[in-house]
């Protein structure tokens, strides 16, 4: 099966699985709030490859919906924004990860920084409302002046989000075999993250900013349920969560294989303390056991936390684990 057949099988066993999560998941009409295409790369399958997608979840968008879509610079053609934005995606997050010619080829990217530009700029000629982009930070060549320079361009394109990540090495990744890519500097990491809120975008999550807040993300820190179409993806509904297939291949052969996990009321307690404190969703005080509530109550007095209403909140994303391993201790 050559690329491009496996495109058009993937989308049909897309659809398969779409079908059964929506049945899954007793879907209503204008019952879905967000939708997110992501993972892999969507901008290398035509918006056309996405119409019976979005026919068949047509009845169930709400009339407000976020729709994003991710996308890398050298595969979103004008062609392929417009066509996209004409789908009904309303947001879009460009894989930019630097504006340094060094660094890119250092992360092993395809595109250049003129492409990145031209992508951002191309995404608001098409008409996206909300424009995203990814940067990487806390790799072993980073300085200061290049993370400003990154920064800066950026902060020079019609954003309203962005994420950032630092570099993480994973198996079987490009990194894998040279761990010495990754240096996470904690002076770096702050002047990183304190430039980009100076620059007037909030820090809604550790690796979130922005004047806009996408809907997505924070529902997924909500624990919502969700639906996961596609290999690698993951659901949740309740207190299950749903794995199907990560092998494209194995994907297209059946999509309907999917793994089950049970997640006890603990897992799921645990779960909002940790994602409630590395976001601006906080914990809900008055869940907490007593315990745990006495642990808050001690970071509550050493201003590690803050109270509003009922919600716990922090103030340093850098120490949400921490803090959440410090309340449940």
């Amino acid at each position: 099966m050559d690329k491009f057949e496996q495109i058009d099988a993937y989308m049909k066993a897309l659809e398969v699985q779409l079908r059964h999560e929506l049945q899954r998941f007793n879907a209503k009409p204008k019952s879905i709030q967000s939708l997110f295409i992501g993972g892999g790369t969507p901008s290398t399958v035509s918006p056309q490859g996405y119409e019976n997608i979005f026919a068949l979840l047509a009845p169930y968008l709400c009339d407000n919906i976020e729709i994003t879509t991710e996308a890398n610079p050298n595969s979103a053609t004008p062609e392929w924004l417009a066509g996209m934005r004409s789908l009904g995606c309303t947001r879009i997050s460009i894989g930019v990860q630097s504006f340094n010619e060094t660094k890119l080829k250092f992360l092993g990217r395809e595109h250049n920084a003129d492409q990145a530009r031209t992508c951002v700029n191309n995404a608001a000629k098409a008409g996206f409302e909300h424009i995203s982009l990814d940067l990487i930070y806390a790799t072993k060549m980073d300085t200061q002046a290049i993370l400003a320079e990154d920064i800066n361009t950026a902060f020079s394109l019609p954003i309203d989000h962005l994420s950032a990540y630092a570099l993480t090495i994973e198996e079987n990744t490009l990194f894998h075999s040279h761990p010495e890519a990754a240096r996470e500097r904690f002076e770096l990491s702050q002047f990183f993250v304190e430039s980009v809120k100076a620059k007037g975008f909030e820090q809604y999550e550790i690796s979130n900013f922005g004047t806009y807040r996408c809907r997505h993300n924070v529902g997924y820190w909500q624990l919502e349920d969700y639906m996961g179409v596609g290999a690698g993806a993951v659901g949740m509904l309740g207190n299950t969560r749903y794995y199907p297939q990560t092998d494209i291949e194995a994907y297209i052969r059946d999509p309907l294989k999917i793994h089950e996990e049970q997640l006890s009321d603990e897992d799921r307690h645990t779960e909002s303390i940790f994602l409630g404190m590395r976001s601006c969703v906080g914990v809900d005080f008055e869940q907490l056991s007593s315990s745990e509530k006495a642990q808050a109550r001690l970071l509550v007095e050493e201003k590690k936390l803050f109270m509003l209403g009922s919600r716990l909140y922090n103030n340093d994303f850098f120490l949400s684990d921490e803090l959440a391993l410090f309340i449940q201790t």
